[in-house]
Formats: structure tokens, sequence, C-alpha cells
């Protein structure tokens, strides 16, 4: 006699089998004997004694994160390699006019001979805010507070969205340097503004690599997604 969990135990492995399932590697279950599983606790539990579903669930996800594991460093190897090139192509530019590179990298463009391909680096200054952001918002509040009705509804929106924290409590950096292009003739905000720009502070540099491809025969190009929304 059949069971539904010998039903279901045929049809997920026939669903984990199908043709181009296989082509993701499962992530081996770290430090678990055989025969067991490990639960979200940390308690190892009698394989026998999980549901089946269960066990598909674990496997298909196991399967998933395995590949992104391996898509995660190929696109950092691809990163890596590309930035390696160009680093490399600029120095043989450099050499045969006798120059020394030195200092910062810049931005570099590379495009093939035929235009269709072109390949940027892009380089860009991580920043952060100091303490003497609380001071600008500060500032910035009470120059709201004293426009009171006569503030612009949409400074206000700004505002409001400049310094609302993310999911992870980070305050979004666009939002705030967004402030600093607002043209506004107030002592107070003025003062607020010197506050915000003596706040940022630079950490850093990030590096980018993007690859592009013209648009049949325009001098349009469009990008060559590198991440999983954009494909």
């Amino acid at each position: 006699m059949t069971t539904t969990n010998d039903h279901w135990s045929a049809q997920g492995k026939s669903a984990l089998d199908a043709p181009g399932r296989n082509a993701f590697e499962s992530l081996p279950a770290e430090d678990v004997p055989a025969g067991y599983l490990k639960n979200s606790s940390g308690h190892l539990v009698p394989i026998e004694q999980v549901r089946e579903q269960d066990k598909l669930r674990d496997e298909v996800a196991r399967r998933i994160a395995g590949r992104a594991r391996e898509l995660n460093q190929a696109l950092g190897e691809f990163k890596q390699t590309a930035l390696g090139d160009i680093e490399d192509l600029v120095a043989i530019a450099a050499d045969r006019y006798d120059v020394q590179m030195g200092g910062r990298k810049g931005n570099v463009s590379v495009t093939t001979f035929d235009g269709r391909y072109k390949v940027q680096r892009s380089v860009a200054d991580r920043i952060a805010f100091t303490e003497e952001l609380e001071a600008a918002k500060a500032l910035i509040n009470d120059c709201i507070d004293r426009w009171s009705e006569g503030a612009n509804a949409n400074i206000r929106v700004l505002v409001d969205r400049a310094f609302r924290t993310d999911a992870a409590g980070q305050i979004k950096t666009a939002a705030v340097l967004e402030l600093l292009r607002l043209d506004i003739d107030d002592d107070g905000w003025v003062r607020a503004m010197d506050a915000l720009k003596d706040s940022i502070q630079t950490v850093g540099t990030a590096v980018y690599v993007r690859v592009y491809e013209r648009v049949g025969n325009s001098d349009q190009y469009r990008a060559i997604p590198l991440d999983l929304a954009a494909v």
C-alpha cells in the first residue's frame, strides 16, 4: 500500500531529479554525522524522524545556496581578473610614453575595436557621517520649526527622507547629500549645511567594473547586468 509520505517522497525526488535540477551542487551539512540532520537550534535529529517535506526543503535550499556560493566566487574572480587586465593595459600605455603611474587609480573606459563593447572601471569614495550629523539634523529641524506653516512641503519630505534609516538602521547617504543641493537663503539653513558638510568623512574607496554593449548601430550603450535582479 502506498502511503501519502511515499507518494510525496517519490514526487519530490522526481522533481529534484528533473533535467537541470542537478546542475545545482548541494552544500554539505557541516559537522553532521551520517544518519542525522541538524535543526535550526543546533540539535542533531535522526533522519528517519525528519518529515519528507523538510528533507526536500533542506535539499532544495542547499542546492540553490551551493550554486549561489559558486556564482559569488566566480563574480569575485571575474572582478579581480577584469581589474588586473585594465591595470595592465594602463601600465603598458604608460610605459610606451615613459610615464610613471602612481597615486590613486582613476576611472578608465576600455572599448573594443568595433565599438560594440565597453568596459568601465569606476572609482568612488565611500563616505560616512560623523557625530556632527546630529548637529546638522538639529539645526535643520530648528529651521523647519521656525518656518512653521510657511515651510515648503517638498523640503519637509526631503528632510524626512534624508534622516529616515533603512532596515539595517543606516542613513541613506544619497538622500542626505541631496539636502546640500537645496538653495535656501536662510542663515540657519546655511549653518546646518556647514555642519552637514563637516560631518562627511571619506572612509575608503569602492572600485566598480561595469560592462556595456552597444545598442544596434547607435551611439547608445546598455549595461550587461551582473546582478540577479536585472537578469
